[in-house]
């Protein structure tokens, strides 16, 4: 689609609609491959395999949520279909022109701190792998700078800096990174699961950790319940929903490339609900026999590959995930911030600065390490914040709009998205008292309820939508009064 009349402070090449849609099902369910086979996304699955308190339990509870992960991203990514926009010119039609940049650094910030989260997990890996060596090992005990290990400041650094070199040329490099970079992963996990399994002796279904261990391992992430209880189960599945929030927003970031909504469903379906609990249940078989083998519960695996006897399994699984990371990090954490930060300065920002400008706060925030700790509690935390977000535009999108949106509009100053000076007031009232209860009071008081926070992600979603709803229903009541008055 050409824009015509378009102010060069809403528009630029990379935040045009999309005029190449070859983005078919299986790089659509690559996204998902990059996305979730990651470090961190194993760390996050075993981590909730724990308080499952058992492998039924814990498909049942993924399986769930993964069921309710599909379902809202065909939503969005229909979204993305239609306009062919990326996320944040699509926030323009619920936030204004220039209200939109609010929800758009929201979300930029948050990548941020995942951009870094899975930069350190992946080199970490690398450390995991180095240390085996006595040179290294000592080297890695003895010098510290940034509050961190010379050795994991060096390996961060240079794993940071080889994730720059993968968009040099735009979005369509990332669709052939992530193509194959996806499935090297799950190579890699079923030869971790193999090889655990093979030196255990057996394949179990059955976790046999211990519940003293279970309850110690799990004491301080702040999910109610005894491990394989009902509050249990609802919290994980809430968490596993939550962890994915990010990508509710900008995963039309990608679907804008896809040639109809077709192709949409099929990469999600094979993507999310097949792959997700597939993933799951490899993390799950794999910490168990991980525990059988080394009587640890170790939910990282760099330290189960830490562990391996064989150097070259060592190496490669080491490198597996670095790779891994990499390509979540280019597909959650990189494009959407680069088009965020585009999106507010379109005439000096462009996909590749932005995508600069992310890595480097990444950078920046690596001393402070602020994703260290509880897995879950950092999902969250980080998650929520963008659930009141996420609960407007779809309200705006399908309830208000029907799913029709002008587009060139999108790209005018002076056209129906204006609203007033380019802000509009209705989806900023009801985005902040969203905040108010998914963010602001569960982590920063006590006055709710201590489940609170595990769903707030939940409520920021729900909150916001009504609220938008009633006060955008009331708004164009009395717009349609005045009209025949």
């Amino acid at each position: 689609m050409e824009i015509k009349g378009a102010s060069p402070d809403l528009y630029n090449e990379d935040l045009a609609p999309a005029k190449v849609r070859n983005w078919g099902p299986f790089s659509i369910f690559n996204v998902w491959t990059s996305d979730v086979h990651s470090l961190w996304g194993y760390y996050l699955a075993a981590s909730l395999f724990l308080f499952c308190g058992g492998f039924v339990n814990f498909v049942v509870a993924i399986g769930i949520g993964s069921l309710i992960i599909y379902a809202l991203m065909n939503m969005v990514g229909y979204a993305g279909v239609r306009t062919g926009v990326p996320y944040p010119v699509l926030a323009r039609a619920s936030f204004g022109i220039w209200g939109a940049n609010l929800p758009a650094l929201v979300r930029a910030v948050v990548a941020c701190f995942w951009y870094g989260a899975q930069t350190a997990a992946a080199s970490g890996a690398i450390v995991a792998l180095l240390i085996r060596s006595e040179t290294y090992a000592n080297f890695n005990r003895d010098v510290h700078f940034l509050g961190h290990s010379g050795l994991e400041v060096i390996c961060f650094v240079v794993v940071w800096g080889l994730q720059l070199l993968i968009i040099q040329k735009g979005m369509e490099t990332v669709r052939r990174f992530q193509d194959w970079a996806g499935p090297a992963v799950w190579v890699m996990m079923l030869i971790l699961a193999i090889y655990l399994c093979a030196k255990s002796g057996t394949f179990a279904f059955t976790s046999d950790i211990p519940t003293d261990v279970l309850l110690e391992k799990t004491k301080d992430a702040g999910i109610p319940g005894t491990p394989g209880s009902w509050t249990s189960l609802f919290a994980v599945a809430a968490i596993w929903v939550t962890y994915f929030s990010a990508l509710y927003l900008n995963f039309c970031d990608f679907t804008r490339y896809a040639p109809n909504p077709a192709a949409v469903r099929k990469g999600n379906i094979w993507g999310l609900p097949v792959n997700l609990v597939l993933f799951s249940m490899v993390a799950g078989v794999t910490t168990i026999a991980a525990y059988d083998v080394y009587h640890e519960v170790l939910l990282h695996p760099d330290q189960v590959s830490a562990k391996f006897d064989s150097w070259f399994l060592a190496l490669v699984a080491a490198l597996t995930f670095a790779v891994a990371t990499l390509g979540i990090n280019v597909v959650a954490n990189f494009v959407s911030p680069a088009f965020d930060f585009a999106n507010v300065f379109p005439r000096r920002i462009d996909f590749k600065k932005g995508g600069y400008i992310a890595a480097l706060i990444a950078l920046v925030l690596y001393p402070f390490a602020p994703w260290e700790g509880s897995a879950a509690s950092f999902v969250g935390i980080i998650g929520a914040t963008m659930g009141p977000i996420l609960g407007v535009m779809m309200v705006d999108f399908y309830l208000i709009r029907k799913g029709e949106v002008d587009v060139e509009a999108l790209y005018r100053e002076d056209g129906e998205f204006r609203f007033q000076g380019g802000w509009h007031v209705n989806a900023l009232v009801a985005a902040g008292i969203g905040a108010l209860f998914s963010s602001i009071l569960p982590n920063l008081t006590n006055w709710l309820p201590s489940w609170w926070g595990i769903y707030g992600w939940f409520f920021g979603v729900a909150i916001a939508g009504a609220i938008y709803y009633v006060l955008r229903s009331m708004a164009l009541s009395a717009g349609a009064r005045a009209v025949k008055a």
